[in-house]
């Protein structure tokens, strides 16, 4: 448990000396490893994890997933869902805030990426937000807040990556987040509404728009509403793998963009670049990550802590309990995926150890990361909110997210306390 708490240590600390966390935890499993059992198999570990990690089949839903999503954003589809979402709900105080939040979670689901929505419905939604008079405390709140929804509502990154990492169903964990992120959506709307209520000067109503404008409005969106209901509907109905619907969902996202012709050469060729970037970054981080691992493996950490649990006295709700809490710290500090890969190898044993089932704590756990994306002090959708719109003070941002944070923390309450709420979707489809 020592070489364990050094091993963390170490990496934390480099972490902080902003060493790259796929780099800091690479560096310290490797060290930790070859220190514990010795330096020929630390090699043959670095060898052997780096080939399973990037030439597992598996693996391929993470590079296709992140394609589809890159293609159907440079489609030019976040303005189009923002102005449907306007044309159904703008009309009422605060309809535009609960439009941009229902737009950003549409978007993040799709694009699967918190910051890069932050960024795009900031663009698009600020300036119609401002010209109805909307305060820009909530205008950046709903932006915010709203773009976490991408990480748990399928197809999520995060999700996968907790999957290959804990080899549980990808299939079950997308299940799984639907029904918590259709919860985040409406307590993101309660928040809204709380807080027009509270000041309703703070969100004047904007026009009100016909039923002929609203189903134009939808003949925009379409195909891309469509392919994200096929591909998870094709996961759900057991027709496709998690990896072959990520391939048709990347095949489908391609023939939307040549039919809205929208993508010249130089964009294509920029988001083929973009893609094998984020790929890289993702597959060096599950490679550090499975370093990591294996070092606290060998150590025992994981062996102790549970032993400790178990003669401590201390209820299964408590251990939970006081894992949330560590998570929501370090949620204000650290980026997600960093986040759980960091962690997971040392929770996650102890987790399933106490009887809890691996699905439902991975709902648990990106909720939890989605709290610590809008949660000061180093909230990152707050900063990159506040990069987006330079002319507001991050502590505007800090005031305006507040009630999000609120309806967060009864979410992951619901969620801890009430299990069959995740796990009613897998049990039903798989």
């Amino acid at each position: 448990m020592t070489v364990a708490l050094a091993g963390f240590a170490s990496a934390f600390f480099l972490i902080f000396m902003r060493v790259p966390i796929a780099l800091a935890m690479g560096l310290v499993g490797f060290i930790g490893f070859g220190y514990l059992v010795g330096w020929n198999p630390a090699s043959s570990m670095l060898a052997m994890i780096s080939r399973e990690s990037t030439m597992t089949y598996s693996m391929v839903v993470i590079p296709l997933f992140i394609l589809m999503g890159n293609l159907v954003a440079g489609t030019g589809i976040s303005r189009e869902l923002y102005r449907a979402a306007q044309c159904f709900l703008g009309a009422r105080k605060g309809g535009l805030a609960v439009a941009t939040v229902v737009a950003s979670g549409g978007f993040a689901s799709i694009c699967g990426s918190s910051v890069a929505t932050v960024v795009t419905m900031g663009k698009v939604a600020m300036p119609s937000m401002r010209q109805y008079g909307y305060d820009d405390r909530l205008s950046t709140a709903s932006i915010a807040a709203g773009a976490t929804l991408g990480i748990l509502i399928p197809p999520s990154v995060l999700l996968v990556i907790y999957g290959i990492i804990t080899e549980t169903h990808i299939g079950k964990l997308y299940a799984a987040g639907l029904i918590p992120g259709i919860i985040g959506i409406l307590l993101y709307i309660a928040a809204v509404r709380w807080t027009v209520w509270r000041k309703p000067d703070i969100a004047p109503p904007s026009e009100k728009v016909g039923w002929s404008e609203k189903f134009a409005s939808l003949g925009h969106i379409w195909a891309a509403v469509l392919l994200f209901v096929l591909v998870i509907g094709g996961i759900y109905s057991g027709f496709f793998t998690s990896t072959e619907a990520a391939g048709f969902g990347a095949f489908g996202a391609m023939v939307i963009a040549l039919g809205r012709r929208k993508l010249g050469l130089r964009q294509f060729y920029e988001i083929l670049i973009d893609t094998a970037e984020t790929t890289a970054i993702l597959f060096a981080l599950i490679i550090g990550a499975g370093l990591f691992t294996e070092f606290l493996n060998y150590s025992g950490a994981h062996a102790a802590l549970l032993d400790f649990v178990a003669q401590s006295g201390f209820s299964p709700a408590t251990v939970i309990f006081v894992i949330c809490l560590i998570y929501i710290v370090l949620g204000m500090l650290m980026e997600s995926i960093s986040m759980v890969l960091l962690t997971v190898p040392l929770f996650f044993p102890v987790v399933v150890g106490l009887g809890f089932d691996p699905v439902w704590f991975g709902i648990l756990l990106v909720i939890l990361c989605e709290l610590g994306l809008i949660t000061p002090p180093i909230g990152v959708n707050l900063f990159v909110m506040r990069s987006v719109t330079p002319d507001v003070p991050i502590s505007k941002i800090i005031h305006g997210i507040i009630p999000f944070i609120g309806v967060d923390l009864i979410r992951v309450a619901v969620v801890a306390l009430f299990p069959a709420i995740a796990l009613f979707l897998p049990n039903l489809l798989f």
